[in-house]
């Protein structure tokens, strides 16, 4: 009875998920093993044990860790290093490598995936913004060369002591030009030429002249009388007898230097009043002088005070109100500071007089 009772406990102790089967024992010599009346007897336990997978944390765990999953990152070996490099170890024993890029990280749980990404997109970022900067700082260069060399080209002195620029042609027109030289016949010894609008400024270089050397090392003398409205500063569009000194007309546009220069113009200059002129309004043009005019002034009260007139980008000096006076004293000063005085000179519609001497 008490061995029995063992077995009973055994078993529930096992909670009864077991195999039990008896059978004699060998008799050890000991007769006083058992009990009179008892005989030994081996009892066999068979218990079945179902191993109980130890649970991964995962992406759709409900609550986290205490102790955080591990994560082991390693820098991808270089050259003859990969060789001895050695592989991280999965929870399976399997060697497990995820690469990105130059980056390896091994990982126990998917629930550390986020950190893959971050650490990858901090370096994708990091290189993105490494080559955006290195562009942006070659383009900048190379912004500020071109800008350079662009504004070398147009404004900077040339090996002959000018300034950079190009030329075109056309058929030329002094009459009809912006300045209003009607009447007005250009000297045998200069060409003519129209102004880039850029250079304009209110006729101000109306009747200058300038030196242009071609292609061909010809330099030639130019009157501007009129203006062109395509072209940028530094073009100047030279009317057609003057560009085939300096080169075939069929080039069509061509590199020259330039600068300003004297006219060196025969004889004095002419004072010529616009149409309508009268003691009421004011309007009075200045031709054939010897470099650009830059003021015209009229006195009433024989030279003691001068009055201001305003140029006009059609090359008249004008006063819209007059000056009340049917004759006036007219003072002209070139862009050298030079002066001329004209005295008695008449208001009348469209009259002309010359002046003793240029500027």
């Amino acid at each position: 009875m008490k061995y029995q009772s063992l077995a009973s406990v055994g078993l529930a102790l096992l909670g009864g998920a077991v195999n039990a089967s008896a059978g004699p024992l060998a008799v050890r010599g000991d007769t006083g093993v058992c009990p009179k009346g008892y005989s030994p007897t081996l009892i066999t336990i068979s218990v079945p044990i179902t191993p109980t997978p130890t649970p991964i944390a995962t992406e759709e765990a409900t609550s986290t860790p205490s102790t955080p999953t591990p994560v082991t990152e390693t820098q991808t070996p270089v050259g003859d290093a990969a060789a001895s490099a050695s592989s991280p170890i999965s929870t399976s024993g399997a060697p497990v490598t995820e690469t990105t890029q130059s980056i390896v990280v091994t990982t126990t749980s998917s629930i550390e995936t986020p950190v893959v990404h971050a650490v990858a997109s901090t370096i994708s970022s990091a290189v993105e913004e490494t080559t955006t900067s290195q562009t942006t700082t070659a383009a900048q260069g190379a912004a500020t060369s071109s800008s350079s060399s662009s504004s070398s080209s147009s404004s900077s002195p040339s090996s002959s002591g000018g300034s950079s620029g190009e030329a075109t042609f056309y058929g030329g027109n002094v009459a009809g030009g912006t300045c209003s030289f009607s009447g007005y016949t250009l000297p045998s010894s200069l060409f003519g030429t129209a102004l880039s609008v850029d250079s304009w400024d209110d006729a101000s270089k109306c009747g200058a002249c300038v030196a242009v050397t071609g292609p061909n090392g010809k330099t030639i003398k130019a009157m501007i009388v009129d203006q062109c409205p395509s072209c940028t500063s530094g073009h100047f569009d030279l009317f057609q007898d003057a560009f085939s000194e300096l080169s075939a007309l069929s080039t069509g546009v061509i590199d020259i230097t330039w600068s300003y220069t004297s006219c060196n113009l025969d004889g004095p200059l002419k004072l010529k009043n616009k149409e309508g002129t009268s003691e009421y309004w004011f309007s009075m043009q200045v031709v054939n002088a010897n470099e650009p005019v830059t003021k015209l002034e009229v006195s009433t009260d024989g030279g003691s005070t001068w009055q201001s007139t305003t140029r006009t980008y059609y090359n008249y000096f004008e006063n819209d109100s007059g000056f009340g006076s049917s004759t006036v004293d007219v003072r002209v000063t070139g862009e050298s500071g030079n002066t001329v005085v004209v005295n008695s000179v008449g208001c009348d519609s469209g009259s002309e007089v010359t002046a003793s001497k240029n500027l």
